[in-house]
């Protein structure tokens, strides 16, 4: 039985054909299927692992290596901030606290309604805009305790969709290139 939807094995398969070699496509197929589910569930790297020609053990051991990648569920939105030098001596840490108190989480964690995961970043190279934040890979630039509270709410009511897509979305603009 088949764990992702018609449409997204449908666009695996699309992704491996554009490779010489379709273990090379196995990324890009776990990014498919956390786009599907929100984060890499076991059923989906079997079926990954079944396209590709390996074991679902290499699938997992090959995703636990991107932190873009989760191998447990993640809230709907994942807001990292970055407490790296640059961000520090800008508030990073102190943001970072306000968010924990905010959210009523820890870093780490997902709220109880699973709309925000809370992450510290060792780096989100953004320094000129420091304390720099990102939700689901998107710069949201500097941000104060005032700026981040606004934000959270703006994700809550959906306002953002726009431009920040539910987690597990990199990409709104499919390849279509490469090796036919």
């Amino acid at each position: 039985m088949n764990h992702l939807s018609p449409e997204i094995r449908a666009r695996a398969l699309e992704i491996v054909a554009l490779y010489p070699d379709a273990r090379s496509a196995l990324v890009p197929l776990c990014h498919l299927a956390q786009e599907q589910d929100g984060w890499l569930r076991p059923e989906a790297m079997e079926e990954i692992a079944q396209i590709v020609g390996v074991t679902p053990a290499e699938v997992r051991g090959t995703a636990s290596f991107y932190d873009m990648i989760h191998l447990e569920p993640v809230g709907k939105y994942v807001i990292s901030i970055c407490t790296n030098i640059a961000c520090l001596l800008r508030g990073g840490e102190d943001l970072l606290n306000h968010a924990q108190s905010s959210l009523g989480i820890g870093v780490g964690a997902t709220t109880s309604d699973g709309m925000v995961t809370l992450e510290e970043a060792e780096c989100l190279a953004d320094c000129g805009r420091a304390p720099c934040v990102q939700v689901n890979h998107r710069y949201v630039g500097s941000q104060t305790p005032e700026s981040f509270d606004s934000l959270v709410e703006k994700l809550r009511t959906g306002e953002l969709s726009d431009s920040i897509p539910p987690h597990g979305t990199l990409i709104r603009v499919r390849r279509n290139v490469g090796s036919r």
